[in-house]
């Protein structure tokens, strides 16, 4: 397994195997890598050849006072257990070789979609997105290309693009993983105290009694979203960003819930922006 940096040493890697008549698997990621991250990296083995997997805290992603600089970071262990679990080669880019001119003018936004849920908030997170990963779909034009559900709006976002834009990649949704306790892991919970940990567990437990109440029969959008607020809003250190029911095509909301919906929550725990939810897909 290989830590590749540099643009042109990727697209000779991948030329190479397309010679060879390789398939290839890409999984976009930030680093910090966990089980989670993981998962994408074992479908990604065994659906492909070739496995890429990026590390690159991208910063057009984030906004200002968000948490780029003190982003987690540590290479050593994500490339054990990315070679651990079969990967190829970790592409691993500075900002200067993925964003060469400061003054670079083209980006890349899904319009509509990106303006919803955590756009609100994040009004640039999702334009910096789709920048980096069309960029990462041209750097090593993967067949395949995986992406957590638990970040279920960059999903569409993702997929509308390369609708759109015809990029020649399948997106492959994958389930979110949780910890024993059943908080959906992310990069950002080590930031998290203990007792903010214990506070986080809400998040989980309100989508389980949501499910409990559509599996019992209830299609009141208004009223799940309700009790998974009365839920969150009952434990310390919790302030709810939002918490939808939302078409999974179109990203709006909903008042009856019943087939191809996600229930979507973002909650900041202390200073941390958590999100979670559940989705029916079909």
């Amino acid at each position: 397994m290989e830590i590749i940096k540099t643009v042109s040493e990727v697209r000779d890697i991948v030329k190479k195997w397309r010679k060879a008549g390789h398939s290839i698997g890409l999984v976009p990621t930030m680093g910090y890598l966990h089980a989670g991250h993981g998962s994408l990296v074992e479908q990604s083995v065994k659906n492909n050849d070739k496995t890429v997997v990026s590390v690159f805290v991208n910063p057009a992603q984030f906004g200002p006072n968000e948490d780029l600089e003190k982003y987690p970071r540590d290479i050593k262990r994500d490339s054990e257990l990315v070679a651990s679990l079969g990967g190829d080669i970790i592409f691993k880019p500075e900002p200067e070789e993925m964003y060469k001119k400061s003054n670079a003018t083209t980006t890349v936004k899904v319009e509509g979609l990106s303006q919803k849920l955590c756009g609100i908030t994040r009004p640039v997170h999702f334009a910096g997105v789709c920048q980096v990963v069309s960029k990462l779909f041209n750097i090593v034009t993967p067949d395949n290309a995986y992406f957590g559900l638990k970040d279920f709006q960059q999903y569409v976002i993702i997929n509308k693009m390369v609708e759109d834009l015809n990029f020649p990649v399948k997106i492959n949704p994958c389930a979110i993983v949780r910890d024993k306790n059943g908080l959906a892991l992310s990069s950002r919970n080590v930031y998290l105290t203990d007792e903010e940990t214990k506070s986080a567990l809400s998040l989980n437990q309100s989508l389980q009694y949501a499910k409990s109440l559509i599996s019992s029969g209830e299609k009141k959008a208004f009223f799940i979203i309700d009790e998974i607020t009365k839920i969150i809003n009952n434990m310390p250190y919790s302030k709810i960003d939002y918490v939808k029911i939302v078409d999974i095509d179109t990203l709006d909301d909903i008042d009856i819930v019943e087939k191809k919906y996600a229930v979507l929550l973002a909650v900041y725990i202390g200073k941390t922006r958590l999100i979670d939810n559940f989705t029916e897909l079909s």
